[in-house]
This record gives structure tokens, sequence and C-alpha cells, in this order.
């Protein structure tokens, strides 16, 4: 963990870095770093995303947890409004992700890859994408090849930003992976348009099929089409043990959910490992 050395000089980089102001500071809790803006308390917690086929983690998707000053937890959608209500919301998102990363980097090395999500409206709104947190990765020694951009497609009208946003990442390294596709408005035309690395079915599609014997029998088609246009599928919502065998029937090795791991900070995961 950082001395308080370490932690105030890590606080002026981030502040310079992301453009920060003075309502903003970072902590250190046991074996946790946490941030503080706009009021709130922010914390990292970790999902693992697991490889059946090596039966270990690919990597964690980084979750925001987020307590208001009396220690009542607030949803991440609502932190996230309150972001946007402060005009804050692009510096929230930048320092959400850096926070998970600095988080992450205390699992130590070879924890695989780190799955951060970045709110829509951020597609839409910022040029050279992932340029300013490429910053944050480069001094750390993160690679951003070791990143993997969470992005929910559905809720991203606009094609063209999104194709350009989702460029501009991978220009610089970073993988893509499609969020809760299934959900919404998601079609598979997008998916041969933006060519990601990894495509996330929402856990409904999971938690539907095993009760539907229809789609069932369509899931392995559509994990097989997924594969196809160059993406790997990764079930979310993995609860039960059956709903891990239908995954399996389908063809899918990458699955996340309370069966294989509820989230939990960066601690709990290296105390696993050990």
């Amino acid at each position: 963990m950082p001395t308080l050395h370490r932690l105030n000089a890590l606080q002026k980089e981030l502040r310079d870095t992301l453009s920060l102001n003075d309502d903003y500071r970072l902590e250190v809790h046991g074996d946790e770093v946490r941030a503080n803006f706009i009021g709130l308390q922010l914390r990292s917690a970790f999902q693992p995303i697991v490889d059946l086929a090596r039966n270990a983690p690919l990597g964690y998707e980084a979750l925001l947890r987020a307590f208001d000053q009396k220690g009542n937890a607030v949803a991440p959608p609502a932190a996230f409004r309150q972001a946007e209500v402060a005009e804050r919301l692009v510096k929230f998102d930048r320092l959400c992700r850096t926070l998970h990363t600095l988080n992450y980097l205390n699992m130590g090395k070879g924890n695989g890859l780190l799955f951060l999500n970045v709110h829509p409206e951020l597609l839409v709104a910022v040029n050279s994408h992932g340029k300013v947190f490429e910053q944050v990765l480069h001094h750390h020694d993160v690679p951003t090849n070791e990143v993997v951009i969470e992005i929910n497609e559905s809720a991203v009208s606009e094609e063209k930003l999104l194709a350009a946003a989702i460029a501009n990442y991978r220009e610089r390294g970073y993988r893509i992976a499609i969020d809760d596709f299934g959900k919404e408005h998601s079609n598979l035309e997008r998916l041969w348009t933006l060519s990601p690395e990894y495509v996330k079915l929402d856990g409904g599609i999971i938690q539907q099929a095993e009760v539907n014997p229809r789609l069932q029998r369509i899931l392995p088609k559509l994990v097989e089409i997924v594969r196809e246009l160059g993406a790997e599928v990764v079930v979310e919502g993995i609860e039960t043990q059956s709903q891990l065998e239908l995954a399996r029937h389908a063809g899918v090795h990458l699955v996340q959910g309370y069966l294989l791991g509820r989230p939990a900070a960066a601690q709990q995961w290296v105390m696993e490992a050990a």
C-alpha cells in the first residue's frame, strides 16, 4: 500500500492528470484505496470472470461502491446522476476507473484482465477516448491491452459516435467488451460493425433459458454466431448450477455471476488466492 508520502504524490498526480479540484482526495483504509469526490466516498469491488477451460479467472470486473457522508450506500446509477447534476460526470467516471485500477494493482501481478465500465454519456461527449486514462495506466506500468473497456452499446443511439469512440480506445491498445447484450435494443449488426473482443450476454438471458426450452435451443446458436463475428461470449448472471451447465452446454467458456463469486474488495480475492 502507498506510504503517506507516496499517497500525497499520487493524489497530486491524479489531480493534475484528471484535472480535479480541491474537492477530491484519496484515502487509504487498511489495504484499500478510497476516493472522496462530490460529497461521496468511492470504493471498488471486483467480481471474477471465470474461464471454465482453465478453472481460473480470465480477470475481474471492477464495480463501484458509493456512500454518502452518513455512510449510507448510494446505488451506482444514483452516484453517476449526482455527478451529472454537479457537472462532474467526465471527471467522476475517470476517477472511478482510476480508483479501480489502483485497487486492482494491490492484488498483485498475474490477476488477468481488468474489465472497466465507461458511462455511455462519455462515449458521445468526449474526444480522444482513453487518452487521459492511458496516462494513469502508464504511470503505474499497466499496459492498455490488459484493460477491457465495457460499453453498453444499447444505451448509445449515435452509431458513428459509438464506432469512433471504440476506434479511439482500440487505437490505444484497449480491448473492448459489449456489455448487457440482449437486454434492450442490442443487435448483431452492431457487433459486426464494432468488432469487440468480448460480448457479455445480459444475465436475464441465462436466467430465462433455465425455464424456457426454446431459449435453451437458441443459446448455442447465438454463441456460435458471436464467435463467427470474432468475439468471445461471457455469460453474466450465473446464480445456479443449472445455469452454469446450460452455459457449458451452449459452448460458453467464460462466465460471471454470484455462483462463481460475489463482488468483493480486492484484498478478499488476494486472501482467497493465497
